[in-house]
């Protein structure tokens, strides 16, 4: 039988990872699934693009959490560019492989939430306040006064998670010291000529102290594509202290000295085709990510789980974000659906994915180093220096995740 036969779940968080999270704890045979997402507004209108591992991606549509009909983009090359003055979009000093599908986050999340059975109860506008382990279960206090008892508590609710406070008030997320920069505009925007960026291209504009890669992803609603670029580079110490909080808040629109520091960089260093495809993104296309790592020793104890940032935050530089989320709740439903009892579930959970998750950060924070703040004389390299340095990276090992399962016994 399975171990959450019967069982009344909570899943905390209602994006990507919780939608996971849900299909996860259906499918496993739970008897009532509550989602609590704290937004009223609509989430598919977060307009960033992520990118799947074709491996991955075909693991996770045996698993049933992918599929073809998702909107999505195939990519297959990665061109490395600097700036020369006889080149209008730059010099390509090397090109690696980029075997990845590349999605719209809005349109993978409205996706999925139109996959959670009709049974689950996704509740808007209902934030948890408070998660409050019992011997047998686990009760949420609601923002607004109210109290639930479930037999299992999912945490899905990202890196400032209350459910991993619960497990482990220590694993707090730490600055990695450098940003994101992201925007998004549609593909009939991009600057002449065309071939300068080619359909399956994911260039990647190269600089000293950072770097942009862009690629295309499916269009809002589904109609056509646009151009999701992240532009990685540390800000100006002035501007950095106020990202040293992970518990802070931020504003969606970029402040105007990051705003500035970014142009700066851009007219210093950017090919003029890769200046004017920032120069047409809308201001109010674009936001900031500070870049956070974060890999809790366990991901689940007594009846809490955690899944995608939550229970481990990466750098969207491993290419593997919602890679990593819908691997945990593919890992979650097997071990569910597998053993005897909710703590056996749960401790072959969190054997299985926890050092995956810790393999993740780390990868991370080296290819931040070797890409931001220890970059290398990118207009010296070619081809093989690029492939030796890509390897000494890490990059051949865990970027777009791992082998789903790998290590799970057969």
């Amino acid at each position: 039988m399975a171990a959450v036969r019967g069982a009344r779940v909570a899943v905390v968080g209602g994006s990507i990872a919780g939608c996971a999270g849900a299909l996860a704890a259906t499918r496993a045979g739970a008897a009532e699934v509550v989602v609590f997402e704290r937004s009223t507004g609509r989430l598919q209108d977060l307009g960033v693009g992520l990118a799947l591992h074709n491996d991955r991606y075909a693991e996770l549509a045996a698993a049933g959490y992918l599929d073809a009909g998702m909107p999505w983009v195939q990519l297959a090359r990665r061109p490395w560019v600097v700036r020369d003055g006889a080149e209008h979009a730059g010099r390509e000093i090397a090109a690696l492989p980029m075997p990845f599908r590349s999605y719209s986050w809005g349109s993978l999340w409205r996706e999925l939430r139109g996959r959670i059975p009709a049974s689950v109860r996704y509740r808007t506008g209902t934030a948890v306040a408070g998660v409050e382990p019992q011997a047998d279960g686990v009760r949420l206090r609601l923002a607004d006064g109210g109290e639930e008892r479930f037999d299992l508590v999912v945490g899905a609710d990202g890196y400032r998670s209350l459910v991993r406070a619960a497990i482990d008030p220590d694993a707090v997320a730490g600055y990695g010291g450098y940003l994101a920069w992201r925007g998004t505009l549609p593909a009939d925007r991009l600057p002449d000529p065309p071939e300068a960026f080619r359909e399956a291209d994911a260039a990647t504009v190269v600089w000293p102290g950072g770097h942009m890669i862009v690629y295309r992803i499916p269009g809002r609603e589904g109609t056509g594509t646009a151009v999701n670029w992240v532009f990685y580079a540390v800000p100006p110490p002035a501007a950095a202290a106020r990202f040293a909080d992970p518990t802070s808040t931020h504003p969606r629109a970029v402040p105007a000295d990051l705003a500035r520091h970014q142009q700066e960089l851009v007219d210093e260093h950017f090919p003029p085709y890769w200046q004017e495809v920032i120069a047409r993104t809308p201001p109010d296309e674009r936001f900031v990510q500070p870049m956070y790592d974060m890999a809790t020793p366990r991901f689940a104890d007594g009846r809490l789980a955690l899944l995608g940032d939550a229970a481990a935050i990466a750098r969207p530089n491993t290419g593997s974000g919602a890679i990593k989320a819908l691997q945990d709740a593919a890992a979650l439903e097997h071990a569910l659906g597998s053993a005897a009892t909710l703590d056996e579930a749960l401790a072959a959970y969190s054997a299985e994915r926890a050092p995956l998750g810790r393999a993740t950060v780390e990868l991370g924070r080296s290819l931040g180093r070797a890409q931001v703040t220890e970059t290398p004389d990118w207009a010296a390299m070619d081809q093989r220096a690029i492939e030796e340095w890509w390897q000494n990276a890490g990059g051949g090992n865990g970027f777009g995740g791992h082998r789903l399962g790998a290590d799970r016994p057969r």
